[in-house]
């Protein structure tokens, strides 16, 4: 998104909301285990503040957003959310049962002001990804004014995403607003050098990525998977001499002590840093050495630095480390996505 596209979002300040029903979409697609129970309340947190200003705004609040299918292949119910929301903001939440239909539309009509309600799963639709018409007119009828607050979802053209503003007045929420911002000073104002890390595999999301913001770093580090995938498919890119990745042992397991010398020396050098996807095989202790010790160096460094996609977030959340990154991004796809200078339907909406 250009910045001519950026100052055309209305902001959630730029509303009366006293009284209105506010549709909020948010992103609360939190990890869960098969018995419902929330593993990293991270993103639910993220959304606390818009939800509170709304509160004290007198809002009638209607809060919705998706769950991905568990790994048991079930689809999971809103209702952890639910418990997870009131214990956070202190207040009791009523939740329907579905996200359409007569009953939401009358839950969402006879709802008071300083009230929330949370609609189920929007996923329980098919129509919500296909981005049906129907479906998205039954969404908006629920509120008065449409707030996007889940920058995460901001890539996919979903009902509730980038259908649902064509037919209510519309703007960005707290968080949206604080993603971009943090994201722009990457794009646009970058205290040098700019330094960039790219962890996981799947060349082909991350490929215009490392292509778009090599135009602007000075250096992009990236792990052995993903070396070993573009020497493979023969990929080529405009500023070849900027990325720098391991020499050999591009299948290893984890980094080894000479690369993680090398990022951790272009780390301490650097006064801008970006970090999407952990390195090597992370999940397991004995090969999480490289990504803890480049997460210690980022912190040491003093730079401004940004970090986002789940697992990294994930694995930083575990290690106690995420308050120490001057921004954390809600994330992954979007933020790659949104810095590859790719439109995304959820933000060109809002326009």
């Amino acid at each position: 998104m250009t910045t001519m596209q950026k100052t055309m979002l209305k902001l959630l300040q730029d509303f009366n909301v006293s009284e209105k029903r506010i549709l909020v979409r948010c992103d609360f697609n939190v990890p869960q285990d098969v018995d419902g129970n929330i593993l990293d309340d991270f993103k639910i947190k993220k959304s606390l503040p818009t939800i509170q200003y709304l509160l004290e705004q007198n809002a009638k609040i209607i809060l919705m957003s998706h769950l991905d299918v568990l790994e048991n292949g079930t689809m999971p119910t809103m209702d952890s959310v639910k418990s997870k929301l009131e214990e956070l903001l202190g207040v009791s939440i009523k939740k329907t049962d579905d996200c359409v239909g007569p009953e939401v539309l009358k839950s969402a009509n006879n709802l008071q002001t300083g009230e929330i309600l949370l609609l189920e799963n929007v996923r329980f639709h098919k129509e919500e990804t296909e981005n049906s018409e129907a479906f998205t007119k039954e969404l908006a009828d629920l509120g008065d004014i449409y707030i996007n607050d889940a920058f995460a979802v901001c890539h996919r053209a979903h009902a509730s995403v980038a259908g649902v503003p064509k037919y209510l007045p519309h703007g960005a929420g707290f968080l949206l607003e604080e993603e971009l911002k943090n994201l722009d000073i990457i794009l646009k104002n970058p205290a040098r050098p700019l330094v960039v890390l790219v962890g996981g595999a799947k060349v082909e999301t991350k490929y215009k990525f490392i292509e778009n913001i090599s135009e602007i770093a000075d250096t992009v580090l990236i792990g052995g998977l993903l070396k070993k995938e573009i020497i493979e498919e023969n990929l080529q890119f405009k500023n070849p001499e900027k990325i720098i990745g391991p020499e050999d042992n591009l299948s290893a397991k984890d980094l080894d002590e000479k690369t993680i010398e090398l990022f951790c020396q272009k780390i301490a050098e650097a006064k801008t840093i970006l970090w999407n996807g952990p390195f090597g095989f992370f999940e397991e202790k004995e090969f999480e050495a490289g990504t803890l010790k480049i997460a210690q160096a980022i912190i040491k460094s003093g730079a401004f630095s940004v970090v986002g996609g789940g697992q990294t977030v994930e694995f930083l959340n575990k290690e106690g480390m995420l308050d120490k990154f001057s921004y954390v991004s809600t994330g992954g796809g979007a933020m790659l996505d949104y810095l590859s200078d790719q439109q995304l339907p959820g933000l060109k909406a809002l326009e």
